[in-house]
Formats: structure tokens, sequence, C-alpha cells
């Protein structure tokens, strides 16, 4: 009772505390409810970035992948702060000087609106279909484990995971629907410190578990004993082979960092470029320390349990059971619910965003005011929450699909990374370029993955890992867009306008701190080689 005490009293503080810092933002405007009324600073911009990164299913699969094949995994959390550098010097102070609210703005003045729409529909296809019923899923399967809802409330596990399901739904809709970017970026801020600290808790525990009551002494018994498992270089059959760090992975890190909605919008919100570049590095530098959240608890339970847990993605909840003491299990269990709340409602603003600037004012009501744009946001918001929760517990192997999750989502990252690039890096490619690089490249994605691929594989025939395909498909469409671009180009430059909403003077040490934090992680890649 103490545990739920807790984590009911946390999560009304985190609700309390960001109705209070939103309180006087106007969120009747498009800035002030899809921006937060572009005011936000570096340290919030940081703490929404990671809590918006960080759910369930990486803390409980990226340890599960750790427990099965060790620190190699560790290239989704490391390669991410030098997405991070890259979007920090050349990316953001362009979508600033743009006044850009989302990505696919800069697709419409850079191309054509057909570009714009196309790819918010392939952000939002994504998101609606993949990511917020897997998210809703995931985590109520978490909550309910760590609660032990059925036991509770006297309820079976189905009905568990509704009730589940429909609380963090609810939850979330309120934080994104009504409270807007700024309750959605404060509340994560929040949950990034109660995260960081809870999250290292559990490692801390662990190894003193493992050294008996001495940390130093657990570190060393467990490097001793598992060398295998501290080496940063994948195999060929590793999840993350080493040469996918030079193909695909960097592809996969600078869409998601770079271009994703879900996540550039924090970076959008900024109230000027010097904040902007600060939170990018800030929370850069953090998530060079990741792998010590979704990576060390990994291994350490492999050491602990001897590789003898039957599915690897139990290993984080055992961890969880075997270590933490009975009174923090509340607190933890809070602090994880507020990373599933804001991986869901970061998804969910990001959505209504979309729909709102580049679908509802383009082509539903070209007349609508600001007010009327926001209001219907909010009504599409209501819609796609309620439609994930309804989908979400029909999700039965919701584990599987994060498996494939990263794959899936080339359907549409690299297309849109390769419209992005092009568009910013020539002056000339016309737009029927985008529109066929858009959909010859989802289109072959699809064909390489889910038809040939099989196809294949029952004949015996090894495939190319998927990494490797994303770099085939990347450079493939980018020639085919310059070839376009030279047999029928653009009838003048395209020049990019200032628009002057907010200061683009840039961070005066971007440059230093970018390379420091690059450094770090060749570092420590080549410490673990």
């Amino acid at each position: 009772m103490i545990g739920v005490i807790s984590f009911v009293g946390f999560t009304l503080l985190v609700g309390l505390i960001a109705y209070l810092a939103t309180r006087t933002t106007d969120e009747r405007t498009s800035d002030g409810y899809f921006l937060g009324g572009r005011s936000l600073t570096a340290g919030v911009i940081a703490g929404s970035l990671l809590l918006t990164n960080l759910s369930t299913e990486q803390i409980v699969g990226l340890n599960g992948s750790a427990y099965a094949e060790g620190l190699s995994v560790m290239a989704w959390e490391t390669l991410a702060a030098l997405a991070m550098v890259v979007t920090a010097i050349f990316l953001l102070p362009r979508y600033l000087k743009g006044g850009l609210t989302t990505v696919p703005q800069f697709l419409a003045s850079r191309f054509d609106v057909t570009t714009k729409t196309i790819t918010s529909a392939l952000f939002l296809t994504g998101y609606v279909v993949v990511l917020l019923p897997i998210i809703l899923y995931s985590g109520s399967v978490a909550i309910s484990g760590m609660f032990d809802v059925p036991t509770l409330l006297g309820v079976s596990q189905t009905t568990a995971i509704w009730i589940c399901v429909w609380g963090i739904g609810i939850t979330g809709s309120i934080y994104a629907v009504f409270g807007g970017l700024k309750a959605v970026a404060v509340s994560d801020s929040i949950n990034a410190i109660g995260l960081l600290i809870g999250g290292l808790m559990i490692p801390v525990f662990g190894l003193l578990y493992i050294g008996d009551g001495h940390l130093i002494e657990g570190i060393q018994l467990l490097v001793a004993e598992n060398p295998d498992k501290f080496k940063s270089m994948g195999s060929p059959n590793s999840p993350v082979p080493f040469h996918t760090l030079f193909t695909g992975m960097m592809l996969v890190q600078l869409f998601y960092w770079g271009t994703n909605q879900q996540i550039i919008q924090r970076a959008l919100a900024a109230k000027n470029l010097v904040e902007g570049q600060k939170g990018l590095l800030l929370a850069a530098f953090i998530k060079v320390l990741g792998p010590l959240l979704v990576v060390l608890p990994g291994i350490i339970a492999y050491h602990i349990f001897d590789g003898g847990l039957e599915v690897a993605d139990q290993a984080y909840p055992a961890l969880v059971s075997k270590v933490l003491p009975t009174p923090l299990v509340g607190f933890f269990a809070a602090v994880l619910f507020g990373a599933i709340l804001s991986s869901f409602n970061s998804v969910l603003n990001s959505s209504v965003t979309l729909f709102g600037i580049d679908i509802y004012k383009q082509h539903i009501n070209p007349e609508a005011g600001e007010q009327v744009i926001v209001k219907y946001g909010k009504y599409f918001g209501l819609f796609l929450a309620f439609a994930s929760m309804f989908i979400a517990p029909s999700i039965a192997n919701a584990g599987s699909l994060f498996d494939y999750l990263q794959e899936v989502n080339g359907i549409y990252s690299i297309p849109i990374l390769t419209i992005i690039v092009v568009g910013y890096t020539t002056k000339r490619v016309p737009a029927i370029a985008a529109k066929i690089g858009v959909v010859s490249g989802s289109l072959l994605y699809i064909l390489s993955q889910f038809v040939l691929k099989p196809y294949l594989a029952d004949q015996g025939i090894a495939y190319p890992h998927y990494l490797d395909v994303m770099l085939i498909l990347f450079l493939l469409n980018i020639a085919i867009m310059l070839i376009i671009g030279k047999i029928a180009p653009r009838s003048e430059d395209y020049v990019m306008e200032y628009t002057k909403q907010v200061d683009i003077t840039p961070y005066k040490n971007v440059k230093t701190v970018g390379i420091a934090i690059c450094i770090l992680v060749i570092g420590i890649y080549i410490y673990f080689a």
C-alpha cells in the first residue's frame, strides 16, 4: 500500500507543477499550444528530449538485448549523441531561421505543399499505427506486473491491462491535448530527474548485491567474470554488427534526433538558438551515460541469474524485483510511469501538431484562425488517444512488435531523411524529385524487407542487415533525386528566408562542446573494443 501511495503522490505532484508552470502560457495560439510560446530553455529541452526517448520498450527491451548480447547494443544510446551534435550545429539553426513549427513545413517551402502533406501523412501513420498502441500496451504490462494489479483489484490479467491502458491513456491525453507542448515538456523535465535517480539506483543496488555490499568489488567481479559482455564491437550475428555503425545506424539516429517531429519539436520550441543548442548538447552528454540505465542492468542481470532466464526481456523486471528495497518500489514505479506517460503524450502532442498545422489548416480550412486550429487539433488528439486505447489491449505480441520497430520505421524514416538532406544541401532539385524520392523510398524498402528478404530466407540465402539496406536505399534515393534535378531543375535557386521569430545567434561554444562529445563517444568505443 505504501508503494501505491507514493506512486500516486509523485504522479499528482508532477501534474501540479506542470499546471503551475503553464497556466500563464497562451494556449489559444499555434505557437503557444504547439511550441509552448517558443519559451523553452536548455534544461527543459534536454529533459524533455531524454524522457520522450525513454520508455518501457527501451528500458526493458534494450536491457534484454544487453542480457543476451552484452555492451555492443549500446550503439542505440551512445551514437545518438553524435546525431544530436549534428542536429545542434547544422539542422537546428536552419529550422529556427525558417520559424518552423513542424519539419514538413520546410518541405512545403523547399518543394511544394503536396510533398509536405505526404510527409505529414507518413509521420502520422507511423505514430498512430505503431507507436501509440505499443507504448500503451507495453507500459500497461509493466505497471500491471509491478503492482500485481490483478491481485490488487481482484480482476483478470486482461482486465488489468485494460484498466492500466485507460489510466495511462487518459492521463497522457490530459497533458498532451489540454496542456499543450509546454505541459508535456515541463512534466518530462521533472520525470527526467526522477528517471535518472531511479534508473541509476538499479545498477547501483545490483552491483552492491554482486559485491556483497561493496560497489567497487561488485564492478570488479562483474567485469572479471563476464569479459565477453563488455565488448563494444558487435559480432556479425549480433543485433548491431560493428560494421552497421558506419552504414544505416547513423542514418536512423539522424532521422530520429534531427528530423522526427516527436523529438525535434522540443528544440523548435526553444526561446532562441543558444538555448536550443545548449539543450541538445546537454541531452547528448547525458545520452552518452545512457548505457548505465539501459545496458548495464541487463549485464548485471545476466551475472546474477547466471544466464538462466527463459526470456531475455525478463532481465530488467527480474533484477528490479531482486535488488530494489521494497520501500523504493513505489517511487520507481512512479518514475517508470512518468517515462511511459512521456512517450505517449509526446507522440500524441506531435500528432496533434502535424494534423493542426499541416492537414487541417492546409487542406480542410485554410481560412481557420489560430484558436480554430488549436480547437480542431485537440479534437483530433482525443480521437487518436481513444483509438489507441481501444487498439492497445489487442496487441498480444507487443514484445515482438517492438523487436521489429526499428526495422518497420525504415518505411518512412529513410525516405523522409533523404528529401530533407537533399532539400537543405541543394538549391535546384525540384518538387517532383522529392515526391518520387518519398514514394520510391517507401516502396523499395517494403519490397526489400517484407517481400524479397522472406523469399530469399526460404531459399536459404543470406540477406543484408536492415541497417545496411537503409544505407543502400538512402544513397539510391539521393542519386534518383539528383538525376531528376539535373534533367529538370527548378527555374530558380531556393533561398531560405529568416522569419525573425527567435534570435538565431548561435551558442559560441557549440562546436567545441560538440567535438568534445564526439571524442568522448569514440573514446568509449576504443576503451571497450
